[in-house]
Order: C-alpha cells, then sequence, then structure tokens
C-alpha cells in the first residue's frame, strides 16, 4: 500500500482528541454550554487543557468566573450536542432549546447537565493566551451509575463521529496497575 499526502488543513483528523463534551459556564447569573472536542488531559489529578477563544461565546465567562463544568454526554445525546455547537449562546437560551437540565454543582457556579453521563466540575489555573489554551483542575466529579447508555463520540473534525465500542483489558500486560474501578 502507498501512502498519499494528506494536505495539512486535514492533519489534525488523524488524532482528534475525545470524546466531545459539553462545557458550561455562569456568568453574571446566565447558565450556558458551548459543545467542544478539542481538550485533553494533562495528569490524574486531573488536570485538563481546553482550546477555546475570544470567538466563542463562552469565552469570556471561562475568563471572568474563571470555572466551568466539564459534561460528559453519552451518544444518545450527540444530536443535541451537534445542535448546542451550532449556535451561540448570546442569542439563546441552551438549555431551555434543546431540554437539557440545569443541575447545582458543589464547589462552582457553573451547572452539572443531568442528562449527561458523568460531570467534573473545574477551575481555570492558567489561561494560555498565545495559544488559546485554558489549564483546568478538576475539583469535583460526579457520574450516572444507572445511566444504560455509556458510550460516549468522538469528532473526526468533518461533521463525522466515531462511537465507542467494545472495551479491551490489557492490565495484565502493564507495569504498573490500573487502580480497580478506573
Amino acid at each position: 500500500m502507498a501512502m498519499t499526502e494528506l494536505p495539512m488543513e486535514k492533519a489534525f483528523m488523524l488524532i482528534e482528541p475525545g470524546p466531545v463534551i459539553l462545557v458550561t459556564t455562569n456568568h453574571k447569573g446566565r447558565n450556558n454550554m458551548m459543545t467542544i472536542s478539542w481538550h485533553m488531559v494533562m495528569d490524574f489529578t486531573p488536570k485538563i487543557a481546553m482550546t477555546t477563544g475570544p470567538w466563542n461565546y463562552s469565552f469570556q465567562a471561562l475568563i471572568n468566573s474563571k470555572e466551568c463544568v466539564l459534561a460528559i454526554p453519552a451518544i444518545d445525546l450527540a444530536e443535541k450536542v451537534v445542535g448546542i455547537g451550532s449556535c451561540s449562546g448570546a442569542e439563546v437560551d441552551k438549555f431551555t432549546k434543546f431540554g437539557l437540565t440545569a443541575l447545582p454543582a458543589a464547589e462552582v457556579k457553573a451547572p452539572l447537565v443531568s442528562e449527561c453521563l458523568a460531570c467534573l466540575e473545574c477551575r481555570v489555573t492558567e489561561y494560555l493566551e498565545a495559544h488559546d489554551i485554558f489549564v483546568l483542575q478538576g475539583v469535583r466529579a460526579w457520574i450516572d451509575q444507572e445511566r444504560t447508555e455509556r458510550r460516549t463520540f468522538h469528532a473526526n473534525g468533518d461533521g463525522t463521529f466515531v462511537v465507542d465500542g467494545n472495551t479491551i483489558n490489557l492490565r495484565s500486560l502493564m507495569e504498573e496497575k490500573i487502580p480497580p474501578g478506573v
């Protein structure tokens, strides 16, 4: 098989992170959320890097409040999640428009999303303006253990998505064992 050149503007699609998540904020008493796929775990505490900038309505809320919630939707919410990413919180209340329920968080003013599989309350510890990167520190985590749909989905970067599938267990091959339940 021969390799063919891929245009550089599509190269990010080879390593697009996942899963697609919702980021909720609360600014001046108003809840909002955005869809994002450009994030990565930096360590186990957990510290997370997330990319967004002034072009996004939620940006100012992140800068001013220095907190947010990362809400992890399962595949059954995919169409709503894409819709959330296709409109602006400056023009619409996304919780109302998409029929999602804001729940109070324990340590931040940004809300949890009841319909999501899990939520992670975060504080902004740093903003790297040159790269539009927020560094977030998780402070409280929540999961819906009763939720039957648990598959997340990942953006390919071109409007298509990959759904999580089978899980394989290779823990026995790792030098350092992963703690149970992780």
